[in-house]
Formats: structure tokens, sequence, C-alpha cells
């Protein structure tokens, strides 16, 4: 007869913490990217100044340490840099891009651009970042360089679309010049007049910019 084996009781298996299957579930840090940072940077940037815009204050809005931060970055001043050359890419190489691969008509090209101000929520955010960097370029050459480049850029591509339309170089160089006033006044008055009063003015403006060809 087997001797009898004695019994054994296998240990309850402890139960994982709140504290631990929330750590689990919850995405890791680690994974942010660049452009996580940068975005957090640019809404700081929207809602308080430049000062405020601090590897510290970001760490604790994603929720991680200063040393995340220097995975992507070498400093504050590289985030910056980054910051500036987002908007740049963003608000001015890729639409022009995106318009000359969509071969507008210049004419058409023009009314849509007196339009653009009002596109809704996309149009209010943009308003809102490039008064933040254009407040920021007062005060630092770096964002100033950088502001001066996008007006430079984006003013030689409205002209190039008035001399499509036949005017000559002075001409086509001062209506561009009126066009991307009012595209900037318009995002800096837009709580100015009621929604007819504004329809007015962009039939008035197009209107005045297209005349005399």
């Amino acid at each position: 007869m087997p001797a009898k084996q004695p019994a054994t009781s296998a240990a309850p298996k402890r139960a994982a913490s709140p504290a631990k299957t929330r750590a689990a579930s919850k995405p890791e840090r680690s994974q942010l990217t660049p452009q996580d940072w940068i975005r957090a940077a640019t809404e700081l940037l929207i809602h308080s100044s430049i000062d405020a815009v601090r590897v510290d204050v970001l760490a604790k809005i994603l929720e991680v340490t200063r040393g995340s931060f220097y995975w992507h970055f070498s400093d504050r001043d590289d985030l910056l840099k980054r910051v500036l050359l987002g908007w740049q890419e963003e608000q001015t190489e890729q639409i022009i891009a995106r318009y000359r691969k969509q071969g507008v008509q210049a004419e058409d090209l023009i009314r849509e651009l007196v339009e653009l101000p009002f596109h809704g929520r996309s149009a209010m955010k943009g308003a809102s970042v490039e008064l933040a960097i254009r407040a920021w370029a007062r005060r630092d050459d770096m964002a100033r360089r950088v502001v001066d480049a996008v007006d430079a850029k984006r003013l030689t591509y409205l002209d190039e679309c008035f001399a499509n339309l036949g005017f000559g170089a002075a001409e086509a160089r001062s209506r561009a010049f009126l066009l991307y006033c009012y595209m900037q006044s318009e995002s800096l008055f837009r709580n100015q007049g009621t929604h007819d009063d504004k329809s007015q003015r962009r039939q008035f403006v197009a209107q005045t910019l297209l005349a005399g060809r």
C-alpha cells in the first residue's frame, strides 16, 4: 500500500492591487512623441505666454518626469524652435503646397482666401496660435525671424496669384499685401459685426481685390 502523501495546500494568489491594475491599463507615458510635447507647449503658449512654456510645467501637464523630455529634445530652446518650425510647416508650407497641387485657379483661390478666416473651429484655432506666436515674436529674435519668413512666403505666394491674373508687378504686390492684411484683421477682430456684416465685408474685399483686370 503506497505511503500516504502529506496534504499540501497551495498558497492563495494575491489579488492585484487597484493601483497596479490602473497602472497596467494606463498608457505608457514613455510612448509620448515629440509632437505630444510640441502640442502641449503650443496650448500653453496660447493660454498663458511664452514664459509659462517650461519643461517642469509641461512634464506636470503630461504626467511624466522631466527626464522624459530629454529623450526628444536637447533643451527648452530646442523645443521652442520646433514649435515655431511646426507652425511654419503646418500653417504655411503645407497649405501652399496643397493649393499648388490642387491647381486652383487664381481668382477662385483669392476668393477662397478671403473666406479662410471664417472656416469655423480650425480657423479660430489657427488664429489663436498665430496671435500667440506673434506676441512671442515681439520680444524674441528667434520667433521674429520665423514670423518674418512666414509673412514673406505667404506674401510672395499671394503676389504670384495676382500676377497670374494679369496685374503688373507693383500692383500685384500691393493687392497681395491688402489681402494678407485683411485676413489677419478678420482673425484679430473676429467679434466685430453681425453675420451679415462679415458677409458683406468678404464680398466687398473680394470684388475690390479682383477689380481692374
